[in-house]
């Protein structure tokens, strides 16, 4: 007969569930909570501010049968509450602790940032009570969340009818990052600059002094740029100085939340989301050949700190494998920012279990990942890479303008061996002294660029470094924005639509606090400090709520006048009367108005525009005009029924259709400029669901992002590609990776 265990311990996910299982016998039954067991009501505000703040809390729809479940298996025995180590964690084991009747004072809240035995057995052996400061500093979250979401969220639904609009106080700062960026690209003007260099054997040097003086490219204009080419007209250029050195490139920290969010995004293009679902599997446990295994610590942490033993593994798995000389000495970069240091970096649980041996374990993502995990906790604990610069001088005879070559070869590959460096080689052919000939001069034309928009890693990069929420809510902000339509994703850019730019300007305007990104930051120390025990979480919240009413009952007023300054001019003009078009909201979304002759044209859902100044500016392709006869015709007749062929634009893009809709329902793909440069078809011109642009052939099937054209190259005679550089269409070969103007290629 089986032996009844006598204690039960609780954790979040059966995943986790069956991998503590195994280590702790017979006397211990593990069961899962399955995430979240209580939360404020859906369906009402659930907060009593007038008694301060208290909660209404009530069972998660679905959750009935776990409680019951719960109930059965811990009565009579003594319990354990191993949910995850975070606020959110605490939060559930207190919850679950009020649910089961249990004793508040007892000692019996268990944590583990990595799931081994030693570990588990460790924390069972000395439980602790659960920290109300942390559960504090949780509730005041959920509830200053609540407060924002269901007492702005009806403005917005009541303005932006038909969308799926919410109002949070974290997405709404993250929101104001996008939105911002966006009107810096589009108010940004370029200015043209000049670059010089000195060309020896196919090598380009750059100039980089003008009397002894560094300068920024950027200041050599035209002008500036003729009074050098005239000062080194006819001059010689000797080789003034050769220096060598070594230099160490010291290994990366460990992950953090943020930094594995951002790697996984750049090397594997996935979103912040799936980076941290596989990372929750690689830490609660998967199935393996040899049982159930928790591969990784902790994923949710913003510390690089690294316990001495996981040092002192690494290490010996360094010196066994590699030689001493292998072996680094791990330091924790500070942090001028309160860290929750209690968590460790993420990293492997066994570092012996290294990517062959997970490659028998893992597979797909999940080995994907946790070799991304292992090599960066290796090269953080190995020794730095160490590098041979050699710089070289070359100065014209007045000795006023200095070019230089900066040489570097790697003489020792240290943490690289696990972890590519920035840093890169690259060799030049001069000699160490004497005059420099042959020798030219080459000019590159060149422009500033706009800041970058933004991509889901240099989001949570920007978020984390402006204190704008916390490692567990990157991945779900973004996400939101999404799903809201708020936000698309182009290419890995994230883009706000002209719904983002509304709510953002609309929160601006009525409740600025929200959208500030200094308030957040500095609501978020506070919660730190809630944690911490400094300040007592109730008094945070009626802090926040004092000045929230204001503005909260301000724009109500407004509302109620039909006052609320909401009001926008377009670029966009009337088809029929030529006058400034106005954005309207209407029952079934956004769209555009005359206001001479009543004139209206709808906007998609995720119309991208930018507001400024009361304007919004719409990219005037999408206004087509339907009129019959006033279409644009491609000049060819329908196969099926004679009529005129005309270009349309439907959900997906553009596309080709009779004129003789809807008696002839005759469509066809739109083609491209070019054919196909694989067999010579009609390559058709795409749009996904998801609303980005391909090609493919009709014949060979063949896609393309870019679309082909007709040209070859001039230095490889392969295809070229219409493709986008600095706003200005030209053609591109892939293989030579160079440009061209289709002006250019026209005059060959």
């Amino acid at each position: 007969m089986p032996k009844t265990p006598k204690n039960v311990v609780i954790v979040e996910s059966p995943a986790k569930a069956k991998t503590i299982e195994k280590y702790l016998g017979s006397d211990y039954k593990v069961v899962a909570s399955k995430g979240h067991i209580r939360d404020l009501p859906q369906k009402k505000f659930g907060v009593d501010i007038d008694k301060g703040f208290e909660p209404e809390f009530e069972l998660m729809p679905g959750k009935e049968k776990v409680v019951s479940e719960l109930k059965k298996v811990t009565k009579g025995k003594k319990v354990f509450l191993a949910p995850d180590m975070d606020r959110e964690g605490e939060a559930i084991a207190w919850h679950l602790s009020h649910l089961l009747g249990l004793n508040e004072n007892e000692s019996n809240r268990i944590i583990f940032s990595e799931i081994t035995k030693n570990t588990i057995l460790e924390a069972i052996k000395n439980p602790k009570k659960i920290d109300n400061n942390k559960v504090g500093a949780q509730l005041a979250r959920r509830i200053l969340d609540r407060i924002v979401g269901y007492k702005i969220s009806p403005i917005l639904w009541r303005i932006l009818k038909d969308y799926n609009t919410s109002a949070g106080r974290v997405q709404s700062a993250a929101l104001k990052l996008l939105v911002d960026r966006e009107r810096e690209i589009f108010q940004f003007k370029p200015k043209e600059y000049y670059k010089i260099f000195l060309k020896y054997l196919d090598q380009n040097i750059p100039l980089v002094r003008i009397n002894g003086k560094k300068f920024k490219n950027e200041s050599i204009t035209e002008k500036k740029k003729n009074e050098i080419l005239k000062d080194l007209e006819n001059k010689s250029f000797n080789v003034d100085s050769t220096t060598e050195k070594e230099i160490k490139r010291n290994p990366p920290q460990p992950f953090i939340t943020s930094t594995l969010q951002q790697s996984a995004i750049s090397k594997f293009g996935w979103s912040s989301k799936k980076t941290m679902q596989i990372a929750q599997k690689l830490y609660e446990g998967i199935d393996t050949p040899e049982g159930p295994i928790a591969f990784i610590t902790y994923m949710r942490t913003d510390s690089t700190r690294v316990s001495e033993e996981a040092q002192n593994k690494a290490n010996e798995y360094l010196l066994n494998n590699f030689g001493k000389e292998y072996a680094g000495n791990f330091k924790i970069k500070k942090s001028s920012k309160k860290i929750q240091d209690a968590h460790e970096a993420i990293r492997p649980t066994d570092v012996f279990i290294d990517p062959q041996k997970a490659k028998k374990l893992l597979s797909g993502d999940n080995l994907k990942l946790y070799t991304l995990i292992w090599n960066r906790f290796v090269a953080s604990q190995s020794s730095p890479s160490v590098y041979l610069e050699k710089t070289y001088s070359i100065v014209d005879e007045s000795k006023k303008y200095t070019f230089e070559a900066v040489g570097r070869k790697r003489i020792f590959e240290g943490f690289e061996k696990f972890w590519q460096s920035s840093t890169s080689e690259k060799e030049y052919e001069i000699p160490e002294s004497g005059i420099l000939k042959p020798v030219e001069l080459n000019v590159e034309k060149d422009e500033t660029k706009p800041p970058a928009r933004y991509t889901e890693a240099s989001l949570v990069k920007e978020m984390e470094a402006k204190g704008i929420g916390r490692p567990s809510t990157y991945a779900t902000i973004i996400t939101t924005l999404l799903n809201r339509k708020y936000v698309i994703k182009e290419k890995n850019n994230l883009i706000p639509t002209l719904v983002g730019f509304i709510v953002s300007d609309l929160l601006e305007k009525n409740f600025p606090e929200i959208v500030d990104i200094k308030f957040t930051a500095n609501m978020e120390e506070k919660l730190d400090k809630v944690e911490s025990g400094e300040i007592e979480w109730k008094k945070v919240l009626n802090e926040f709520y004092n000045e929230f009413e204001k503005f909260l009952s301000n724009t109500e007023q407004k509302m109620k006048e039909k006052a609320l300054d909401f009001y926008y001019k377009s670029n966009i003009k009337c088809p029929k009367c030529d006058s400034d078009m106005e954005l309207q909201f209407g029952r079934y979304g956004l769209f555009l108005k005359c206001p001479e002759c009543d004139e209206n044209k709808s906007l998609p859902k995720d119309v991208l525009g930018v507001t400024l100044n009361s304007m919004v500016y719409i990219n005037a392709d999408i206004i087509t005009t339907t009129e019959k006869g006033k279409e644009e015709k491609t000049g060819e007749k329908c196969p099926e029924c004679g009529g005129d062929l005309i270009i349309k634009s439907g959900r997906f893009g553009k596309f080709i259709a009779c004129s003789n809709y809807p008696d002839c329902k005759y469509t066809s793909p739109l083609p491209s400029r070019g054919k196909c440069p694989k067999c010579g078809g009609v390559v058709n011109k795409l749009k996904s669901k998801k609303g980005k642009l391909y090609f493919k052939c009709s014949e060979c099937g063949e896609m393309f992002w870019d679309e082909p054209s007709d040209y070859r190259c001039p230095s490889c005679n392969g295809p070229l590609y219409y493709k986008r550089k600095n706003k200005e269409e030209m053609l591109y070969c892939p293989d030579e990776k160079i440009y061209y103007k289709e002006s250019e290629l026209n005059e060959l």
